[in-house]
């Protein structure tokens, strides 16, 4: 098990006050629901930046320039292949 750290943070009031209802709602300390809404933020987070690096991988469509090469060349290899003997 890893070790903790402790950390101080402020917070409006209103928030403080619905934190501690949540805690006691659910029958844990503040502190482990601070932990839990860490934990989703960062797995939320990391999720985000993964779905961007996909889109950006994924982005790369070809541009009319090369459309138009592979036009042609898609052309040319089928009358390359018309004249071939099989």
């Amino acid at each position: 098990m890893s070790s903790s750290v402790k950390t101080a943070i402020s917070l409006r009031q209103p928030l403080f006050d619905d934190v501690n209802d949540l805690a006691n709602e659910l029958n844990i300390s503040r502190s482990k629901v601070f932990v839990l809404a860490v934990e989703d933020f960062l797995k939320k987070y990391e999720n985000k930046k993964m779905l961007s690096k996909i889109n950006e991988a994924f982005s790369d469509y070809p541009d009319e320039k090369e459309v138009e090469t592979n036009t042609l060349l898609k052309s040319k290899q089928r009358k390359i292949l018309e004249r071939e003997q099989w």
